[in-house]
């Protein structure tokens, strides 16, 4: 607690003259702290408003509450025991935080990826998609007093989760994506458990656009909200749903294919407003592209193995174990000392629910990375806080930091 207690000291005005209006220094305007203990800051975020009454003059985040630290410990562990970490990060996007770094060690060291475990690495990718966005649709209606909303996503959530558990053991820090690969094929209860997924949810969608879609308080709390043009996205570096929800038809499983993405067909959700209720529009269209991918990857999922046959950076089959002296030393030497990458660097990146999800790798000639920085859409989509909220209500604020769906965990790493 000691670090939030030094960060929210009671300051002067004067200390904030760079932040603030010069009404604020000349008291006409309220200074007042919403967050970082705030249900409607999605997380630990605090926000310091300037208020003439209830009308938001600036609004300036306030990050760093939640000090992770998670990119310096990767640096101090191997490869592969550095992967565990990336699920912490964005904690609604497991499976694409460790695709994304997979897919730069694959790049770094030049790992394969057999034709299986990339067919069900974008099952599972878009099925976190998915789930990502029903818990943004459930607590972004729970904000603006949709209650109903809330329970019916969590409801069709719950099944997703139930996939991942099934294939990982885990409902949520999955580290199910492998450099190589997959962890372990998936079970045979997979294809049905997805299967009915596929059936119950595009109705489920309906239901959600029924309720919301056309309902006059939901159109009066986000028509003409926190309106940004494609220009200002561009501008801010804005990617993922918020951009597109400005006109911007930018989406890297299009632009920069990765894991076979370019084998399907879907189309790029966009809306012409950049509104709340835009935002909203193009994450529901966005869900029934998901499912639209998923069917396609399921109906041609190939046979085969999930992992690459590459020992150097691959452990051996459990069964090799018992009959193989090489594959006991393989396996020994690589979750003892690791595998060594090349003194390079690389870049890779996906899009994640929120926007584009990037990871910097960098190694040494050693088994431990030198560098590892993700680029994540939530630090970046955050700065437009001041520009969507200002000469709004203060209650709009809820609507508004709803629908830019940050994570405070892809914030504060």
């Amino acid at each position: 607690m000691e670090p939030a207690m030094v960060m929210l000291r009671e300051v002067s005005v004067d200390e904030l003259r760079h932040l603030v209006s010069e009404r604020a220094l000349a008291g006409e305007t309220m200074l007042l702290n919403m967050g970082p203990q705030h249900p409607s800051t999605h997380g630990v975020l605090r926000l310091l408003l300037e208020l003439d009454g209830e009308i938001v003059v600036n609004c300036i985040p306030d990050i760093g509450f939640l000090h992770t630290g998670v990119e310096k410990n990767m640096e101090a562990k191997t490869y592969q025991k550095a992967e565990v970490m990336t699920d912490r990060l964005d904690y609604l996007n497991p499976i694409g935080n460790n695709l994304v770094y997979c897919l730069a060690v694959e790049k770094l060291v030049g790992l394969d990826v057999p034709p299986r475990a990339q067919a069900i690495r974008v099952i599972l990718a878009e099925l976190t998609r998915i789930a990502s966005h029903l818990l943004w649709l459930g607590t972004s209606s729970l904000d603006l007093a949709a209650m109903s909303t809330f329970l019916y996503t969590m409801r069709e959530r719950e099944m997703i989760l139930d996939i991942f558990e099934m294939c990982s053991g885990q409902r949520m820090m999955t580290t199910y994506v492998r450099p190589g690969g997959l962890w372990r094929d998936v079970p045979v209860e997979f294809e049905d458990a997805v299967r009915r997924v596929l059936e119950i949810m595009p109705r489920r969608i309906d239901e959600y656009e029924r309720l919301l879609t056309t309902n006059e308080l939901f159109l009066d709390r986000t028509r003409g909200i926190g309106v940004i043009t494609a220009e200002e996205c561009i501008q801010w570096g804005i990617s993922g749903p918020v951009a597109r929800a400005a006109g911007l038809k930018y989406d890297l499983r299009k632009v920069r294919p990765y894991s076979g993405y370019e084998q399907y067909e879907f189309d790029i959700p966009t809306q012409p407003d950049g509104d709340v209720y835009s935002r909203y529009r193009v994450r529901v269209e966005e869900m029934r592209q998901s499912l639209r991918i998923i069917r396609q990857a399921l109906d041609k999922l190939p046979y085969g193995p999930v992992r690459s046959n590459n020992r150097k950076f691959v452990p051996p089959p459990r069964s090799e174990l018992g009959v193989s002296m090489e594959a006991v030393i393989h396996h020994f030497k690589l979750w003892t000392e690791g595998f060594v990458a090349p003194k390079e660097s690389v870049y890779a990146a996906i899009e994640s629910p929120r926007g584009e999800l990037g990871v910097f790798l960098e190694g040494d000639g050693g088994p431990k990375p030198y560098r590892v920085h993700y680029v994540t859409p939530s630090f970046a989509n955050l700065q437009i806080m001041p520009l969507l909220t200002r000469n709004h209500f203060i209650a709009d604020v809820v609507g508004i930091i709803g629908s830019i769906d940050i994570v405070l965990g892809d914030c504060d790493r």
